[in-house]
């Protein structure tokens, strides 16, 4: 009996560290981002494997039952109730299994998209007519979103004019900012790299113009941003350009 028990424990414990790296994959984040390329790619194959084989069968057909002179009539193509109801079903299944895959993908990214990570790092953004303005705490605002890498990043977003549109497209997100509303967006910066944010909706005059830069930083370079835009009181504002105000 004791040597069951032994053997019990010893399977235990290899079945645990078998699973070890199993468990490590599991909480590592998982970026909209990647996700949302995953899924676009899946849907660039299905309109090659769908798209090919239906337009060399509508080319085929134009062809092959062309009609012969000005005055000639098709014919009706008579078919079995099993060939009628094949014809009927077969395709509607494929269509449908295909669709609910991709529905199901694409409601694995929305709830991916709404469920923000215990350790994102929070940035509040307000949309001004035109521009964007970043308030990282401890009175450092900027009108660049400056992010460290491997660190993932929560946006609480809000206007004080008209509706803007926040717009990270190399991060393939988008969410508007609604003046009296917090909405918000996560995205995972992965590797050091600088891109830009846009308003994506019609807000004025200024709209064209309203863009700014997204840096991504390694850890110790964004420690130095940091340093350098901590400002010495509360409430001061610190610019990109080197330039302050109120």
């Amino acid at each position: 009996m004791r040597k069951w028990h032994n053997r019990l424990l010893l399977g235990s414990a290899a079945l645990l560290t078998a699973t070890m790296p199993a468990l490590a994959a599991e909480s590592k984040i998982i970026s909209p981002t990647h996700l949302w390329n995953e899924i676009w790619q899946e849907v660039l194959y299905d309109l090659l494997l769908i798209g090919i084989p239906f337009g060399l069968a509508a080319i085929y057909m134009m062809i092959r039952y062309r009609a012969k002179s000005p005055g000639q009539v098709g014919e009706k193509v008579q078919l079995s109730p099993a060939a009628m109801w094949g014809w009927i079903i077969v395709p509607c299944a494929l269509f449908l299994a295909d669709d609910l895959l991709l529905f199901g993908k694409g409601w694995t990214l929305w709830n991916v998209q709404r469920v923000v990570p215990q350790n994102a790092v929070e940035v509040k953004v307000t949309g001004h007519q035109w521009f964007f303005e970043f308030d990282y705490g401890h009175g450092i605002t900027d009108q660049e979103l400056v992010v460290e890498v491997g660190k993932p990043v929560v946006l609480r977003m809000t206007s004080e004019d008209v509706i803007h549109s926040f717009g990270l497209t190399e991060y393939r997100l988008k969410e508007d900012l609604i003046p009296g509303r917090i909405t918000y967006l996560w995205f995972y910066p992965d590797e050091p790299k600088e891109t830009h944010v846009d308003c994506m909706e019609f807000c004025g005059t200024g709209h064209a113009q309203m863009a700014s830069v997204v840096k991504a930083l390694p850890s110790d370079k964004y420690k130095e941003w940091l340093g350098k835009h901590k400002s010495a009181s509360a409430g001061t504002l610190q610019f990109a350009d080197g330039t302050a105000g109120k």
